[in-house]
């Protein structure tokens, strides 16, 4: 894995961030295909975005993804895998994060895994939404936000609750609220907990970003950078765009000897 091509995901935005938080955060369908053209210069592969309602807070709600997810779709769905997210931030039960995600019917999404399944009480609800993603050929990625939660995916892969035999996953190092110092990060205990042959990325918080994915390069994962976690660069400064940060990680990834991946091999990471 160390020497295959590595997928660039670029995470503009988040759920929570305003512009108050950084000017070049982009919001409207305008300013995330800026955004994308921007980022796909800069090496990245696949875009995981959020949408905002009229009053500028997270939305789940298909009325309000669908539109801005086919005008992406139109200008730069091309080049760049376009990924919806089903986070909670707060504001949804499982139960209507499952109710929009189903109507909005994305080719590509993220999920929590805990948000979904958080239990064996939540099994066979989570079961029927995962196939039946999975059967209209969504590409899905699970969530990972420590390493239990990496043997948590394992037990329900072996056990079949899980639909498809290769998954993308994601790494997430350290929480909104709770950032950890940046040397106490190692993503080792995910890769050791992860038994199956399951591609994976990294996202970690702040500044800790470039260390984690400097770790991911020589791991042979793959990364998620962008302002819905940090917003800085190595030396602690504020990065002018998402695109710098992009451009930071494709740096990392050519030292190491790793090619840039183009939208054609993110597709690859998932079940065909």
């Amino acid at each position: 894995m160390a020497n295959e091509p590595m997928l660039i995901a670029v995470a503009p935005n988040g759920a929570r961030k305003t512009k108050q938080d950084h000017p070049e955060l982009p919001l409207s369908s305008s300013e995330l295909i800026k955004t994308a053209i921007s980022c796909i210069e800069a090496g990245a592969g696949m875009m995981h975005f959020h949408v905002r309602d009229i009053q500028g807070k997270h939305s789940l709600d298909h009325t309000i993804y669908g539109p801005v997810l086919k005008e992406l779709q139109r200008e730069v769905g091309d080049k760049i895998l376009l990924q919806v997210s089903s986070e909670s931030a707060g504001r949804y039960q499982a139960e209507e994060q499952i109710e929009q995600m189903k109507r909005l019917a994305p080719h590509c999404i993220s999920c929590g895994l805990r948000e979904i399944i958080k239990d064996r009480d939540s099994v066979d609800v989570g079961h029927s939404f995962f196939s039946e993603l999975h059967g209209a050929g969504a590409l899905i990625q699970y969530i990972l936000y420590n390493p239990e939660d990496v043997r948590w995916y394992e037990t329900l892969c072996d056990e079949g609750i899980l639909p498809g035999e290769k998954h993308l996953l994601l790494f997430v190092m350290g929480r909104y609220h709770q950032q950890t110092a940046e040397e106490n990060y190692d993503l080792h205990p995910y890769v050791s907990a992860l038994k199956r042959n399951s591609p994976w990325m990294a996202c970690g918080f702040g500044r800790s970003e470039h260390g984690i994915m400097a770790q991911a390069v020589k791991l042979g994962g793959h990364a998620r950078v962008g302002f819905e976690n940090n917003q800085q660069l190595p030396d602690g400064s504020i990065a002018p765009d998402n695109a710098a940060l992009v451009q930071l990680t494709s740096e990392i990834a050519r030292l190491a000897g790793r090619l840039v991946a183009d939208r054609v091999f993110a597709e690859t990471l998932y079940e065909s």
